[in-house]
């Protein structure tokens, strides 16, 4: 099946593209979800008359996405958590953890933007964690997490 991308989709292709992808994927994902169409004349002809548009929300999006990245690359923020005596902690500190402490700080993260490639932490330390914002932008921050008190 082949299909136009309306967005950016990751190790896919970018706006604009036409992709041959698998029927399923195209028919129960990125159709469904707005990021692409099938690849007919008619939605050939549609799409190069929205082209302009597309581009310019897209730009928007990435622009806005940057703004946030200067302002979230390098904050440290510190999560409190219940820990033994060699640093283990009782339970874990995930995503939405990450995500709660950056909103209670005064940020706007959202816990699907934050990316925890060896899963969740389970022992004190200090630690960098990606924050995915959009295509291509991604923000680093760190993360204390100390015994509580």
């Amino acid at each position: 099946m082949e299909v136009i991308l309306l967005k950016n989709v990751a190790n896919l292709g970018v706006l604009g593209d036409k992709v041959k992808v698998r029927s399923g994927y195209g028919r129960n994902y990125l159709v469904p979800s707005g990021f692409a169409v099938s690849a007919t004349a008619e939605n050939l002809e549609a799409f190069e008359a929205r082209r302009a548009e597309l581009e310019r929300a897209a730009a928007e999006v990435q622009a806005a996405a940057e703004a946030r990245k200067s302002l979230l690359d390098g904050i440290r923020l510190t999560i409190a958590r219940k820990a033994g005596d060699e640093g283990r902690l009782f339970g874990s500190v995930g995503a939405s953890d990450v995500a709660a402490a950056a909103v209670e700080a005064g940020y706007e993260v959202d816990k699907t933007e934050v990316r925890l490639s060896s899963g969740p932490f389970r022992t004190t330390g200090e630690y960098e964690i990606a924050l995915h914002l959009y295509t291509d932008v991604d923000a680093v921050i760190k993360l204390d997490i100390i015994p509580e008190a």
